[in-house]
């Protein structure tokens, strides 16, 4: 006989696993699956964390190789790849080893394996032996997350021609990368091997990055990304990608139909993610996919099929991992009959560049499609003096509130721990503050959330510090 659960979440990254803890916490029997050998899905082993991880050691490094400029003598700094890839590797262990020990402690079934469906009530498990397990469910979770996607024709081999995940395993530094996409992973990705010593080109369809951010912060990012270094080709259009033998050729035309051949050692495809659904054999029991073959779900992550659910990169929306931790709590909630909700108005997200870039609810643009009447708050981090004292006082805050009620609508921070102060705004949000009230609000001196006040302020044009 099959072992018998009352809920099973196929996949453990962000969203799985936090889902797998809630519905175990709300009393129900429950597994989960991970195909990957390690749990935390792409977040933990390929994505925010390791990025995050070689993000702040090249940046050490950098502000290393300039303190002098500050008063600071030290001998020559030198880079040890090896040794910061295996710092790197050490967090990723140590956090995903963390998740096991949760899914332990909150009594979750473990199971390494591909899950597949071979009904709507029984999970077929594969392992890396090729023994296969097949257990009982009463409601199922699908939260197998997402894929890098690349351009047509074109194979990533994540030496030459790489996604985020090779671009985080690199054994040297090249001496040119072209980044195709200029999307958060990319800019990431660029800023990191640009610190430690790459020549950056990116290479990008739009006439801007970031696509979907604030075009005022975006226009703002991209300047100080130049500032850095790292090179823009805007309005490029890939036409071909072909190894050579010290690295890659990249053919682009261009808006004016030129054509532009880049040489370089590795390329990285940032182009976007596609969910992973492959292998679920969702078409033995009917789960509906809609254009953009994510999973169908309704307001409670139902599919068409019943007592089987969905969250996080598979099914529309952000693809986020605090998104999919949030809809991971909400759906095992609703399983209970609870009511579990998500606010996708006020989804942040971030880059976790220097600066960083982070944005809340809506963008100018899209208060002006919408025929919203807003008022602007911005404020530099030039007039801050925390961030004056530490030399650190590039970007802004911008906050936008609705003309007549004074609600907050949106916020888009770019600068030091912009991550980090657009929590505020998000409570904020939540609560359906207005700008004054965050004005209101005494923040500490000096500290550079008073940038955030500071904004607030401007929304009525009474900031005092600008």
């Amino acid at each position: 006989m099959s072992e018998k659960f009352q809920a099973v979440v196929i996949g453990g990254g962000p969203g799985g696993y936090v889902c797998a803890i809630r519905l175990a916490q709300l009393g129900l029997k429950t597994a989960c699956i991970e195909s990957r050998g390690a749990l935390g899905g792409t977040c933990l082993n390929v994505g925010c964390i390791p990025s995050k991880s070689l993000l702040n050691l090249s940046e050490e490094f950098h502000k290393a190789q300039n303190l002098s400029n500050k008063g600071i003598e030290v001998g020559e700094v030198k880079l040890n790849l090896s040794k910061m890839m295996k710092n790197k590797d050490k967090a990723v262990t140590v956090l995903t080893k963390g998740v096991e020990f949760l899914l332990k402690k909150n009594k979750v079934s473990y199971f390494k394996g591909s899950g597949s469906f071979k009904n709507n009530n029984e999970i077929a498990i594969l392992d890396e032996k090729g023994a296969e397990t097949i257990i009982h469910s009463e409601k199922t979770i699908i939260a197998t997350g997402s894929v890098p996607v690349s351009l047509p024709g074109i194979e990533i081999d994540e030496k030459t021609i790489v996604s985020s995940t090779g671009a985080l395993k690199l054994d040297k530094v090249p001496t040119k990368m072209v980044v195709v996409g200029g999307g958060y992973i990319g800019l990431e990705m660029g800023s990191v091997w640009s610190r430690l010593g790459a020549e950056v080109h990116v290479v990008e369809f739009l006439d801007h990055i970031t696509p979907g951010m604030d075009r005022e912060i975006s226009n703002e990012f991209m300047k100080i990304l130049k500032k850095q270094g790292i090179q823009f080709h805007m309005q490029n259009k890939v036409e071909s990608i072909s190894k050579t033998d010290s690295g890659a050729t990249v053919i682009t035309t261009d808006k004016d139909g030129n054509k532009n051949e880049f040489e370089c050692e590795v390329v990285l495809i940032s182009v976007g993610r596609k969910p992973n659904t492959q292998g679920l054999n969702l078409e033995t029991i009917g789960v509906q996919l809609d254009d953009k073959k994510r999973i169908k779900v309704d307001h409670s992550y139902k599919t068409n099929v019943q007592n089987i659910y969905a969250i996080g990169d598979v099914i529309a929306g952000p693809m986020l991992a605090h998104k999919a931790e949030d809809e991971g709590i909400a759906v095992a909630e609703n399983i209970v009959g609870q009511s579990g909700h998500v606010n996708y108005d006020t989804i942040p997200g971030v880059v976790y560049t220097t600066p960083e870039v982070a944005s809340i609810g809506k963008t100018e643009e899209q208060l002006k499609e919408s025929n919203t009447e807003y008022k602007i708050g911005k404020f530099s981090f030039m007039a801050n003096s925390r961030a004056k004292a530490i030399d650190d006082a590039e970007g802004f805050v911008k906050i936008l509130a609705d003309k007549n009620t004074d609600r907050v609508l949106g916020a888009h921070i770019i600068g030091p721990h912009a991550g980090e102060l657009i929590a505020e705004i998000g409570v904020a949000m939540e609560f359906g503050a207005s700008s004054e009230d965050i004005a209101r609000t005494c923040h500490a001196h000096p500290t550079f959330s008073e940038a955030v006040k500071e904004a607030a302020l401007s929304v009525d044009k009474r900031a005092i510090h600008s």
